[in-house]
């Protein structure tokens, strides 16, 4: 009962507070929601690599944060402030070289966690730092106000509705997949449901963003939906199977009721790439 209560009250107070970031801070293409996106990065790296500890892969937290928001800031360069878009990938890289070189000038005894550093600080350079760069993204876009809010009540939904679904109707179709053995077959179709249904509204509500000229816009609005659902169920999944090869239940205690940032950016940062993409493909 009480993550229940803590669940509820950090989207009670969390979700207005996001969708006021958004709507009433939309100066130098949402520098705000970018900031924010950039600190979560960060803070989701910072428990990746303690995760990956578990598995023998030392890369210390104030390094991994670092390395978990330069792509996040590089592209909040290029959003915010117009520097060369290939500042982004210009960025990344220093980040990769800096794990490849930074063993060199080191005494034997650091040398011997060399290989397990470096495929650590690759990991956190990728995940949650490339994935959460691409919210930063969605502010490039026309109607960038309208396209972020629907990605956030994609993912929002998405994993709302598979919670309530599967508290209601999961008892006896659970344990189908083995990485999170209390998801169930119901909160999946709730939460592509819920997906789906914000696709088709924005279709209809906002189709000065949300009209397509490749296919019928009422098709593209579920297939937005839908293909940014099963995303996003992907990336919470995806954060399972990493946790239970580590044999821990949260990635972090800093979310009242989620557990870590980790846990609460997983679905959104897999369907962000994925969300862009087709958002870019369906209605531009």
């Amino acid at each position: 009962m009480k993550k229940l209560t803590e669940r509820v009250l950090l989207f009670v107070i969390g979700f207005p507070l996001v969708i006021g970031l958004v709507v009433f801070l939309p100066y130098k293409h949402h520098l705000a929601v970018n900031l924010v996106v950039i600190m979560l990065s960060a803070l989701g790296a910072a428990e990746f690599a303690a995760l990956l500890r578990k598995k023998f892969c030392s890369l210390g937290s104030l390094e991994a944060a670092f390395l978990g928001a330069v792509s996040p800031v590089a592209t909040t360069l290029a959003v915010s402030f117009d520097y060369n878009q290939d500042f982004i990938s210009g960025t990344f890289m220093v980040g990769a070289s800096w794990l490849l070189v930074s063993r060199i000038f080191t005494g034997e005894d650091k040398l011997k966690d060399a290989v397990g550093r470096v495929a650590a600080g690759c990991a956190v350079l990728v995940y949650p730092g490339l994935f959460m760069s691409w919210i930063i993204r969605i502010n490039w876009l026309a109607h960038a106000e309208m396209v972020l809010l629907m990605f956030l009540f994609i993912v929002i939904a998405n994993d709302s509705l598979a919670w309530a679904a599967g508290m209601l109707w999961g008892k006896g179709n659970q344990g189908i997949i083995q990485v999170s053995p209390h998801k169930s077959v119901a909160g999946f179709i709730g939460g592509l449901a819920a997906s789906i249904t914000i696709g088709l509204g924005a279709v209809f509500f906002i189709p000065q963003a949300f009209s397509s000229g490749r296919v019928p816009s009422i098709i593209a609005g579920i297939l937005l939906g839908l293909i940014s659902g099963v995303a996003a169920c992907l990336g919470d999944l995806g954060e399972s199977a990493l946790k239970r090869s580590a044999n821990i239940k949260d990635s972090g205690t800093l979310m009242p009721g989620r557990g870590g940032v980790l846990d609460s950016i997983d679905s959104m940062s897999l369907a962000a790439p994925v969300y862009y993409l087709s958002y870019w493909f369906l209605f531009t």
